[in-house]
Formats: structure tokens, sequence, C-alpha cells
């Protein structure tokens, strides 16, 4: 494949940003790879199986397990739960406003209850109908806004199309916006000195688990592919604040096999499978792939398989360390969401 021949999208699907399954729908595998540009709408650890990770040459990758860092996250969390339950009452919640019955959304909205149940943080729910109107919405966030108890607050994605998404998700208490999307809190990321009370969950997974295999990410070069302003953008900027130099490929890069070519770490977040092939990456590079994609597979009971945007078959020979595709990223998103529901009821009760 081409690079030159190589469309992908800057707009990372908004339902495939928490939980496994991911589907990244609207692509087609032709001759070329193609993802419409239009969104469906939105204490480390010490045992050596996280020792550092050396950018070598090597031909065989270190496996950077999200599933396994994930579980060691949220244990911590609920140990931290269970004490500050003991010593306040305080009992951290995450609220979800669930607009339609799109059995995917109600799939994530599901898991992310059952998360919240595992590690000691009480769920919240309001179920609309479809054809509810955005005064409904945006009466529930108040609501939640306004109670106490709630700590956190998610609108699933995609919401129906009369509804503006962006009008009801700045209606969110930027206090309680624990999906890190609210425009203060982006710009305070982007800004030096000035610190965001949240920062997204899928790039804060990316860069926990880069710091947990003790990745060295200070004068590295690092790529990121896609801009989207859920994972891409937020990336770059936690990549910068990492003191990384950063460029940033999309869809209107020249070159892109090129500029992937010279980074010592990759974050790939573009929604088109297979797309970084083993030749697109410096050997010992670190690989970190968010894509989750649904290819055909008559050898699946489900008739598809997931794959990265990365081509493992071909980087695990290349990079020193790569991410596995699923295990990888999304269990980290699910505990990065978590984790910023925890904080947030700390802020807020002045909890240390």
């Amino acid at each position: 494949m081409a690079a030159s021949s190589t469309v992908f999208s800057d707009s990372y699907s908004a339902t495939s940003r928490l939980l496994l399954p991911f589907r990244i729908r609207g692509f087609h595998l032709r001759r070329t790879l193609f993802l419409s540009s239009k969104s469906n709408n939105r204490s480390f650890l010490s045992s050596s199986a996280f020792a550092p990770v050396a950018m070598t040459t090597e031909t065989s990758s270190k496996l950077l397990d999200g599933k396994l860092i994930a579980k060691k996250i949220r244990d911590e969390i609920a140990g931290e739960i269970d004490g500050i339950k003991e010593s306040t009452g305080i009992v951290p919640g995450l609220a979800v406003i669930l607009v339609g019955s799109r059995k995917d959304s109600q799939t994530y909205v599901r898991n992310k209850k059952k998360a919240c149940e595992d590690v000691g943080i009480a769920s919240y729910e309001a179920n609309l109908a479809e054809d509810c109107s955005e005064e409904e919405v945006m009466k529930h966030i108040s609501n939640f806004n306004n109670n106490p108890s709630v700590h956190g607050i998610l609108v699933q994605l995609p919401l129906p199309r009369h509804m503006n998404e962006e009008k009801i998700l700045n209606a969110v208490s930027i206090e309680k916006d624990v999906d890190g999307f609210h425009p203060l809190n982006i710009g305070r990321l982007a800004m030096q000195g000035r610190e965001p009370l949240f920062v997204p969950c899928t790039p804060k997974g990316c860069m926990e688990l880069l710091h947990r295999y003790e990745i060295e990410i200070k004068g590295k070069r690092a790529v990121v592919i896609g801009r989207s302003n859920i994972v891409g953008m937020p990336a770059a900027l936690l990549l910068q604040r990492a003191n990384a130099t950063v460029t940033m490929v999309h869809s209107y890069t020249k070159n892109p096999e090129e500029i992937t070519k010279q980074a010592d770490i990759v974050i790939s977040a573009a929604g088109v499978a297979n797309l970084v092939r083993g030749s697109w990456l410096k050997p010992g590079a670190v690989v970190v792939d968010v894509g989750i994609n649904p290819v055909d597979d008559t050898g699946s009971a489900r008739g598809y398989r997931l794959v990265g945007d990365v081509c493992f078959e071909e980087a695990c020979k290349v990079a020193s360390a790569i991410t596995p595709v699923p295990g990888g990223v999304g269990p980290m998103t699910i505990a990065m969401l978590l984790s910023n529901t925890l904080s947030s009821a700390k802020r807020l009760h002045e909890l240390r």
C-alpha cells in the first residue's frame, strides 16, 4: 500500500472512546483504506514484569499489557475508595446519560456501571427516549451538576441527530467533566503553567502505560497519527508536556511513512485497520495502538475480528514495545475514567 494512497479520519469515533469492543463504523477496505472524516458523533510498579523498556533494535517486541496495568490501577482505586468511605463516609459517584436505545451504547453504559461497582463507585443513570428534547437532556445534566453525590458526568455518544452535541457537552460542569472534553479543560492542557481539572481518558491511558513501563519520553521524538479532539490532539499535548518533540500526522500530511519512521514513540489513533506497517517504524520504536477496527473474519463466530491501526504482525518485529489489540489501550481508558471520578470526589470534598 503506497503511503500517498492512504486516507484516514482525523475524527476518532466518539462512540468508541471508552470500552471494548470499540466499533468504528463507516470504513471500507478497498484498494486504498478509507474512513469517512465524519465522526459518528464523539505508585509505579516495582515488579520485574514492568521493567523499563529500552529502545533497542531487537526483533521481538515487549507487550505493553494494558489489561494487566488497568487491573493494577483499578485495585489501587478500590483500595483508596475503601479508605475514603471508612474515614469520611463519602462515596464517589458517576452519572451517565443515555439517549436512545442503541445496542452498542447500552453495552458501553452497562460495562461502565459494572466497572464502577467493582471499585466502589456509585452509579447514576438517566435513560431517555430517542425522540426526547434537548431541554430534557439539559435538565438531567443540570440535576447531576447540582447533586453533591455525583462527582462525574458522562453523556453517552453519539446523540440523536436532532441534538446539538457541543451545546449539551458544554453544559456539563467543568468540575464534573471526567471525560476531559470541556473547552476549558482542553485549553488548560494546551497552555504552559496551567493544569486541567481532567485529562481525556484515552490519551491519559496511553501516557499512563508509558509511565508504568518506565519508557523515557523526555527528549524523544514522538509521532501522533490522527488529530481528533478525543485522542490525537490531547495525546500530542500530553507528550509535549512530558518534553517530547511531537509531530502530528493527519489526512493532509505528505509522506506519512517517512515522518512516522523518525519517531521513537508512535501513538496511532486514525481508525484505519493495519494502516501503519512495519516499514513505517524506526527500529526500536515504542508503539501505542489506539485503533480498534472490526475486519471481516469468516473463521470467527461473530464474523469479524478486531485489529488495530498498526499491523501487529509486522510491527512486533521492528518495535521494542507495542500494545496489543485488544487488551492494550482499551482497558486503560476505563481505568482512567474511574481515576478521574475518584480525583473529582477528592477535589470536591477537599480530600487528599
